[in-house]
């Protein structure tokens, strides 16, 4: 975003360049901005906001950011030499404090609570926590604005296993590097959980998106690596670091608990490389096929609640970020500037060398591939026992617009489709309903839950079976949508059968609301689910309304006293992502397997 005209500018370092940054995308933030400075002048001069008094007071406006950890102390200092210098907006001193907080928490928190924090803005250091944020839409609002900084996601390693892997001469794609290190005996690859750290996500969904280009099993690629993963995982980027190897000695390399390379940003490496002795810093691998950014986009948080002289300090230190100064500081702690531009200083400290190709940035993989990389993740790792509920009402033989096939033929192959998501230790079971359709009840059981990989009578495997059963579901003639009922029937069923250990969860795909006046009341059955739900013994609940008469805020009302959610989808051939976008989500707020 450009430089908004403000009329008190920050003084820089001294270096005399006030030229305007770059202008990067078009977001909604500028447009809300520039109206709450038009609109704010007024009342700004009727308050006496304008008198560029020297004396800040009690006057100064107060501004409450939270920060990525890594960016954090960058942004402090930026915001202390602010205060020092009396950066002014409308005349009132400026003054930020600056919170450190991991990015997922944020994020879980926002899309979770409908009242706004205790802070303003908040910079996490990638877009995918914004979306993550919004959620289903019915957390705080949050309005992404520009990048104040970047920050490629690479792969570090200490010197013995980056040499015996031809660094930094040798160059690798994302896929073949990843290839490589699983390949070697030698090299112990650790990442942060893809659930909570961006770099670690980022670098999967590039792995896939790599080994997709190259003609390989990129799903099969994805699992392994996030298997291999998962055995050195840790919790946040800064614990990966403390899994590496302390120093190069043969002792350390031989340590089966410590890491030789790590899935990283550059800014990480750099400052783990700051913070070491003699040669135990790292170096750092930037795939020739792109290495994806962490953008760090600045984000308000509730702004339509905040008031004018926040609103109006919020673009006043936004713009602030931007300039030469700040840039600078930003640069000192690692960073590379909103374009994803670095000096070689910040290269050959974070562990890079020519001829690496550390100038190729690429495209962070969009939000479709992170949720499919996340709900992947999910799966793989803690693998899942799944209770798959289908309607069958007379209504899904509705024809899809565009693909002159059924809401039932669209989400029979969507559904076959994400059955290749699951790996064969995952447990899937199958459902219809509609109404009376087993006597006087709306629901049937189809398939029971079985492990994907187990062999059934008469040869193949559950996967071939639980395929076929979907293939073979049909609209039934005339039914309408029994839909309380069932919902409680199977919540029931897969609490009873509940399996320790794996992420259990009830799906229910319908396209309508409950049709059937006999059954159990929507009051009467939220009372239900909130009664019988097991903290202890997780059970969500995701259900997905599917196409446009389907009613995805009555599901979701209903979903959520089991930790669950609800979805909407128009066409039903996103029902797979949706599903894995269900998964993580819930997975991602504690509803996961227990011991």
């Amino acid at each position: 975003m450009g430089r908004h005209s403000l009329p008190d500018d920050y003084a820089d370092d001294g270096s005399g360049d006030r030229s305007p940054p770059r202008r990067r995308r078009t977001v909604v933030i500028a447009t809300m901005l520039v109206l709450a400075i038009a609109a704010g002048t007024a009342v700004a001069a009727q308050g006496g906001l304008l008198s560029f008094s020297k004396s800040c007071g009690d006057s100064a406006v107060r501004l409450s950011v939270v920060a990525s950890p890594d960016i954090a102390p960058a942004v402090r200092a930026i915001a202390d030499k602010a205060r020092e210098d009396e950066v002014r907006t409308d005349g009132r001193c400026l003054d930020v404090s600056v919170l450190a907080r991991d990015s997922y928490k944020v994020a879980d928190t926002l899309s979770r609570n409908t009242r706004a924090p205790d802070f303003q803005v908040w910079l996490p250091d990638s877009d995918l926590w914004v979306d993550r944020a919004k959620g289903t839409g019915d957390g705080v609002p949050v309005t992404a604005g520009d990048s104040v900084a970047t920050s490629p996601v690479a792969v570090a390693m200490v010197p013995s296993a980056a040499k015996g892997l031809g660094w930094p001469k040798r160059k690798y794609t994302w896929a073949e590097l990843t290839a490589a290190v699983m390949e070697s005996d030698k090299v112990r690859l650790g990442s942060a959980d893809p659930a909570r750290s961006a770099a670690s996500l980022i670098a999967l969904a590039s792995i896939g998106a790599s080994s997709e280009k190259e003609g390989d099993d990129s799903g099969t690629r994805v699992a392994a690596t996030a298997k291999l993963l998962a055995q050195r995982m840790s919790d946040s980027d800064s614990q990966v670091l403390s899994t590496l190897a302390q120093n190069d000695s043969g002792a350390e390399r031989g340590n089966p608990r410590r890491n030789q390379a790590v899935l990283l940003s550059e800014q990480a490496a750099f400052t783990h490389n700051a913070a070491s002795s003699g040669g135990d810093g790292l170096d750092v691998f930037y795939p020739k096929d792109g290495a994806p950014l962490l953008n760090y986009p600045y984000t308000l948080v509730d702004d339509a609640g905040m008031g004018t002289p926040e609103s109006r300090g919020a673009v006043r230190f936004m713009t602030l970020l931007g300039e030469p100064g700040p840039q600078a500081v930003l640069a000192k702690h690692g960073f590379r500037d909103a374009d994803g531009a670095a000096g070689p200083d910040v290269v050959s400290a974070a562990g890079g060398r020519k001829p690496q190709p550390y100038a190729t940035a690429a495209e962070a993989p969009d939000a479709k591939a992170l949720q499919q990389t996340l709900g992947m993740w999910t799966i793989t790792v803690q693998s899942a026992r799944l209770t798959t509920v289908v309607d069958a009402s007379g209504s899904m033989a509705t024809i899809v617009p565009g693909r002159n096939q059924s809401r039932m033929d669209v989400t029979k192959a969507s559904l076959i489709q994400a059955l290749d998501q699951f790996t064969p230790n995952d447990e899937i079971g199958l459902w219809e309903f509609a109404t009376s359709l087993d006597g006087t009840r709306d629901y049937r059981r189809l398939v029971p839950a079985a492990r994907l990989g187990d062999p059934v009578k008469g040869g193949g495997t559950h996967r071939q079976k639980l395929s076929g059963a979907f293939a073979a579901l049909q609209p039934v003639p005339g039914g309408a949508t029994g839909l309380y009922d069932t919902i409680l029937a199977s919540y029931k069923d897969a609490q009873a059968t509940y399996v320790k250990g794996k992420f259990n969860a009830v799906v229910i795909l319908t396209d309508g609301s409950n049709q059937d006046d006999l059954s159990i009341s929507r009051s009467a059955l939220i009372a239900e689910l909130r009664r019988i739900a097991d903290p202890e013994r997780p059970v969500p609940l995701l259900a997905i309304a599917v196409g446009p008469e389907a009613d995805r805020e009555e599901l979701n009302e209903v979903a959520k006293v089991t930790g669950g959610g609800g979805y909407q989808v128009i066409d039903p051939a996103e029902i797979q992502t949706v599903i894995l976008q269900a998964i993580m989500t819930a997975g991602q707020s504690g509803h996961a397997a227990q011991g």
